[in-house]
């Protein structure tokens, strides 16, 4: 769940006169996208596999595919802008796969490497797979996880900026140099 956190704080960094509601809504969907590859175990599709869990579809190559057949689905304005913010949705999925402590690591470079890779650091506690094992103590110690590393960092970030910009403004409103 806390993959969505990073194009909601990006969609909140940006605002809504720069990023429309459909292609926010895409990089939530975005950012969550690639675990639909737990699809492939029942199919017979190994973990470990090119298309398996963390495979593929966690890969910066398959973020770059679906951020541009989104964008010339949706066809927004700023399309530039709205590609990279919906890159970086599904992007940071695997890149954030790689800071867990389990599994196999994410296939962040096929078709050229199909190797998995973690990040030099793994603080954030590994999610099962599966919602009634998410149900759990280990799921609760997944999400206090998952608070630590990534909502509160994201958090502090918008906070910050947010900050800065309404400083600014109300600054250059004080000191009339505020655009009319």
């Amino acid at each position: 769940m806390s993959h969505a956190a990073v194009p909601i704080a990006g969609a909140l960094l940006l605002g809504r006169d720069r990023l429309t509601v459909p292609v926010i809504a895409t990089g939530i969907a975005f950012s969550m996208l690639p675990d639909l590859d737990v699809i492939g175990f029942p199919l017979g599709i190994n973990y470990a596999d090119s298309w398996g869990h963390r495979g593929a579809s966690h890969s910066l190559l398959f973020a770059a595919i679906a951020a541009l057949l989104a964008v010339a689905l949706i066809r927004p304005q700023r399309y530039m802008l709205a590609g990279m913010f919906l890159f970086i949705a599904m992007a940071s999925h695997g890149l954030l796969d790689t800071l867990t402590n389990g599994g196999l690591g994410a296939a962040l470079f096929w078709p050229w490497d199909e190797a998995r890779h973690f990040a030099p650091t793994n603080p954030i506690a590994v999610s099962p797979i599966g919602i009634s094992d998410f149900i759990s103590a280990r799921g609760m110690k997944v999400l206090q996880s998952e608070a630590i590393w990534i909502w509160a960092p994201l958090i502090s970030v918008v906070a910050t900026v947010l900050g800065l910009k309404h400083w600014r403004m109300r600054w250059l409103r004080q000191n009339g140099m505020a655009q009319q």
